[in-house]
């Protein structure tokens, strides 16, 4: 295989010196954070300890958060770009191709020497949850000098994973004094978290990240705390199959999931945060835009991989107004015995 000749903080791939100083194109929405190369293996059941399973099936499919959502914006009829980073191995190749064939502008590093980041996921096949085990190389980290100022500013929101704090705090800060919206999907405590979340207007994090930053379990308290804390205009949490709870400063909003019939739940909070960004440009009321990222997600699990399931915006309207919903707005987390108004807050 042809190694690359760019080094781990070098251009990225497709630019020229020359063309390196040429203003970006305007885009949608930009995209600063992961992707992945997923290999899914479908199980009858998940294995227990020390015992032998025979496979279903085996597939090997691109992902990663914010490539994904990226796809899913571009599918949806927004001009998107992403940066990001891959190495030099035959997964580089697929994101590549993958990210041109969705229509997605790709600013992508390529780390000589190095695997792309990889995930085996084993999905229970009468369930669709999985179980994902990853490995990254240290090499495929982004910096924020590797960061052009006018990528960031070219385009009319951002989306960050923070999972490359340091870049995403960047690309955040560029963004908040220049008025564009900056929504983040956070999963884990990353070094330097704090200051990328000064930068954000809507955190959307996986359920167990307020506990992690606070230290607090309860959603009733540590999403107003958060909120306080770091001033975004909204901050919530994506449920699984129960849905998404948000806090938008005087109220806590629930969007109960909706049912469908499971394949794979890969990738459905990928899918949740580009269906988020997309409404946030459409400049829907909160409610709509959860309704839709919820919506949009549930789709997505139909079909296998982080991808397979992303569908048009009048499908997922069609489920928005029919679909059955897993649980009962009053049954939402926190909202199953807390007041809809948190203590303290304004009524």
């Amino acid at each position: 295989m042809a190694r690359s000749p760019f080094p781990c903080n070098s251009r990225p791939l497709g630019y020229s010196d020359s063309a390196m100083h040429i203003t970006p194109q305007r885009v949608d929405v930009v995209g600063v954070g992961l992707n992945a190369t997923d290999t899914l293996i479908r199980l009858p059941h998940f294995p227990a300890f020390d015992s032998k399973v025979e496979f279903l099936s085996a597939d090997i499919l691109p992902g990663g958060q914010v490539a994904s959502a990226m796809v899913a914006s571009a599918a949806w009829g927004l001009r998107a770009r992403y940066i990001g980073k891959v190495g030099d191995d035959p997964a580089a190749q697929m994101q590549r191709a993958e990210l041109a064939r969705a229509g997605v502008e790709a600013q992508l590093f390529a780390v000589p020497q190095c695997a792309s980041q990889s995930a085996f996921i084993l999905v229970d096949d009468p369930t669709g949850e999985r179980t994902i085990l990853w490995r990254r190389d240290p090499r495929l980290e982004l910096h924020p000098e590797e960061l052009e100022r006018d990528w960031i500013l070219s385009a009319r929101a951002l989306l960050v994973d923070g999972h490359d704090t340091a870049a995403a705090a960047q690309a955040a800060l560029w963004a908040r004094e220049a008025g564009i919206p900056v929504t983040a999907d956070m999963d884990n405590l990353y070094p330097g978290v704090e200051d990328l979340l000064k930068s954000v207007d809507y955190l959307m994090a996986s359920r167990d990240f307020p506990a992690r930053l606070t230290g607090e379990p309860d959603l009733a308290k540590s999403l107003p705390a958060i909120n306080q804390r770091f001033g975004n205009r909204l901050t919530g949490v994506t449920l699984g199959r129960e849905g998404a709870l948000a806090w938008d400063g005087r109220r806590f909003l629930p969007c109960p999931g909706f049912e469908v019939a499971t394949v794979d739940t890969t990738g459905a909070g990928d899918i949740f945060h580009g269906a988020f960004v997309y409404g946030v440009l459409q400049d829907w009321p909160m409610e709509r835009i959860l309704d839709f990222s919820c919506a949009a997600a549930a789709l997505n699990c139909t079909v296998l991989g982080a991808r397979g399931g992303i569908k048009p915006v009048e499908e997922i309207e069609r489920l928005m107004r029919e679909g059955r919903r897993t649980v009962k707005p009053s049954e939402i987390g926190v909202l199953a015995r807390a007041p809809v108004t948190a203590k303290g807050a304004s009524k």
